[in-house]
C-alpha cells in the first residue's frame, strides 16, 4: 500500500512538499525520482511520481486522481485537558477514527499546570494530527482549535446533535441517545479526570448537550474517546 502525504495545493505542473515531511520522505523513506506516492491537498487525492529530490524540497508530477473517502459523519470533539501523554494519545486515535475538529478544553478539573502549558503544545499537536492522518489515509487533517473554556465551547457548537459524556447514574446509555439521533454532524464533549462540575453540566445543558453514559465502568478520558467515537461511527457511519 502506497504511503500518503499532504501538500498545500495541486498545480497544473504538479505538487511540492516543502514541510517537515521532506525529512521523513527524503531521509527515512529514501525517496528517489520515479517513486509513486499518494498526495492530498485536503480535498482531493492524486497519485504523484517523484520528479526531483533536494535537501528541502521534493517535486511531484501528478499522474491520476484517486477516489477520496470522506467520513459520512462530521464529528467535533471537545476534549478536556488531561496529562499530555494521554491527551496526545487520545487526539492521535481520534484522528484515526475520523474526527473533523478538535477543541481542547480547560475544564475546571483539568490540572492548572496543564492549562498553563497548553499554549506551547499547539505545533506538536498539529504534527501528531498530520502524522496520524497520513497513517490512516485521510483526505484532510483535523482542524485544531485553540484552548477554550467549556461554557464558551459548548455555546459555540452548531452541530445538529450534541452529546456530553456523563458518569452520573441517571444519564441514559449512549446507544439510546444515538438511536434517536440520525444526524451527520455531531459535537461530542468528554470531561477530565474527576469529571465535569455541576456548573459545566449546566452550561452544557443550556447549549443543548444531553448527557450520555458509556456504562457503569469508569473510563479514563483517553479510553472514553475511543469508546465513544467507535460507537458514533458504528451508529451513524457507513
Amino acid at each position: 500500500m502506497r504511503r500518503r502525504f499532504f501538500v498545500e495545493r495541486f498545480t497544473d505542473r504538479g505538487a511540492t512538499i516543502e514541510s517537515g515531511a521532506v525529512h521523513h520522505l527524503g531521509r527515512v523513506l529514501r525517496a528517489q525520482p520515479g517513486q509513486l506516492y499518494e498526495l492530498s491537498d485536503g480535498q482531493r487525492v492524486q497519485l504523484g511520481r517523484i520528479e526531483k529530490v533536494s535537501r528541502d524540497r521534493i517535486e511531484f508530477a501528478l499522474i491520476e486522481e484517486i477516489p477520496a473517502y470522506h467520513p459520512p459523519v462530521d464529528i467535533t470533539l471537545l476534549l478536556s485537558l488531561v496529562k499530555f501523554d494521554a491527551f496526545e494519545w487520545a487526539i492521535e486515535k481520534a484522528t484515526e477514527l475520523g474526527v473533523s475538529t478538535i477543541v481542547p478544553l480547560a475544564a475546571a478539573r483539568s490540572e492548572k499546570a496543564l492549562v498553563a502549558a497548553a499554549g506551547k503544545r499547539g505545533e506538536r499537536w498539529k504534527k501528531i494530527l498530520a502524522e496520524a492522518s497520513q497513517q490512516s489515509r485521510r483526505v484532510r487533517v483535523p482542524v485544531l482549535k485553540t484552548l477554550a473554556q467549556p461554557s464558551q465551547a459548548f455555546a459555540a457548537q452548531d452541530a445538529i446533535a450534541k452529546i456530553i459524556l456523563s458518569e452520573r447514574p441517571d444519564a441514559p446509555p449512549l446507544r439510546k441517545v444515538l438511536h434517536s439521533t440520525p444526524a451527520k454532524r455531531v459535537a461530542l464533549a468528554i470531561g477530565p479526570e474527576g469529571g465535569w462540575t455541576e456548573e459545566e453540566f449546566a452550561a452544557a445543558q443550556k447549549a443543548g448537550f444531553p448527557e450520555a453514559s458509556l456504562g457503569k465502568l469508569i473510563l479514563r478520558t483517553e479510553t472514553a474517546v475511543i469508546a465513544a467515537l467507535a460507537s458514533l461511527n458504528y451508529a451513524l457511519g457507513d
